[in-house]
């Protein structure tokens, strides 16, 4: 008998127990949010022999103490000149480091560069890339790993390059590149400093 009771103890623990850990569901997935170290921009000439401006911020302590390096390299920007900008984002603290930019082509609904130009900067840029060329998903929202920079009359001026993970893509303005309306949340966000020349 006092075998009985003892095993109906359990037995009745074990149902509890089980009862209590359905209750709880299924875990949610946690998307992590990538490491990002390194943006690098490259401007590519489009006139004479294609000269490139490498624009590179690269932080590797992330929230640490130490500012980001920034450097620009390859002199200025000429004056009426065409430039494809491409960007590339790594991830420096593995070996060897992880390029970002196959997330966001993998996702690159719930991604979109912005590009914008202060005061003071006399460029224009424009997207060269769209959704489409990554998914095949008939969508013509801009990505922004490539563009066009067309550079103005002689002046100097910030050039910050923004990523937005989930923007409102459908929001005024943001396909051409405003990020008043965007949304979403700031995965990268650095400034350049840049002369016209």
């Amino acid at each position: 008998m006092k075998n009985l009771k003892i095993s109906s103890l359990l037995l009745l623990a074990l149902i509890s127990f089980s009862s209590c850990s359905d209750d709880e569901g299924t875990p949610e997935l946690i998307n992590e949010e990538e490491v990002i170290t390194t943006v690098t921009v490259t401007l590519k000439s489009n006139f004479g022999n294609g000269e490139e401006i490498i624009l590179t911020s690269r932080d590797l302590d992330g929230e640490g103490p130490d500012a980001p390096v920034i450097s620009v390299t390859g002199g200025n920007l000429q004056s009426g000149i065409e430039y494809t900008g491409t960007v590339v984002l790594e991830n420096e603290t593995v070996s060897p480091a992880e390029v970002i930019n196959e997330e966001i082509i993998a996702e690159a609904d719930e991604h979109q560069f912005f590009y914008q130009i202060g005061s003071g900067l006399d460029a224009t840029v424009s997207y060269d890339d769209t959704e489409n060329q990554y998914l095949n998903n008939g969508s013509l929202n801009p990505v922004g790993l490539s563009f066009t920079l067309t550079a103005g009359a002689a002046s100097t001026g910030q050039f910050t390059v923004t990523l937005r993970h989930e923007p409102n893509k459908d929001a005024a303005g943001v396909s051409e590149g405003n990020l008043t309306n965007a949304g979403g949340e700031t995965d990268v966000a650095q400034t350049f400093n840049l002369t016209i020349e």
